[in-house]
């Protein structure tokens, strides 16, 4: 366990930077924005204690917010998706549960269990951090909308920056 922990701080470092300098530079037509930051949460380990997954989360959403200037926004986001992980893994669990030692990425158990495991973690992601972003019940078609574009965005980048990474399954 201790072997990986300077994979995942060079996988932190690197998804606050790709992030800040990059990604919230981009945004198409007010309606796609890109937070890939978010994998970071999605591939820890599934043995990662709840504990530690809501402090890397909000270590996470507040070196974003600071770089971003969102006054925690995104630390929001990300400690709800860090506290519904476990009960979404949970539900879509492989009927022979998930095997010690694995990560919750495309190799392991596939894209299509992956994109689904994302597409829901992504989404509430997104809806959460638009809904306090405009923190407005009008205009909720346009939050609708920002969220589903989005998501979709960030997934296809999650898609492409993960078929880059593809590796033969190993255990951590």
């Amino acid at each position: 366990m201790i072997s990986v922990i300077p994979r995942y701080l060079f996988n932190f470092v690197f998804f606050v930077l790709l992030q800040v300098l990059i990604l919230n530079k981009m945004e198409f037509s007010g309606y796609l924005n890109p937070y890939l930051y978010v994998l970071f949460i999605l591939t820890l380990p599934f043995e990662t204690p709840g504990w530690l997954l809501l402090i890397l989360s909000a270590l996470l959403g507040v070196s974003v917010d600071m770089f971003s200037n969102t006054l925690g926004m995104h630390m929001a986001a990300c400690i709800l998706i860090a506290y519904a992980r476990p009960f979404i893994l949970a539900r879509i669990a492989p009927r022979d549960n998930y095997e010690t030692g694995t990560l919750p990425l495309p190799s392991y158990y596939g894209f299509a269990w992956f994109f689904k495991y994302a597409g829901i973690l992504v989404f509430v992601h997104h809806l959460f951090y638009f809904v306090i972003e405009s923190f407005s019940v009008v205009s909720f078609f346009d939050i609708l909308m920002k969220t589903l574009g989005s998501t979709f965005f960030t997934l296809l980048i999650m898609g492409v920056t993960l078929l880059f990474t593809y590796q033969k399954k190993r255990r951590i």
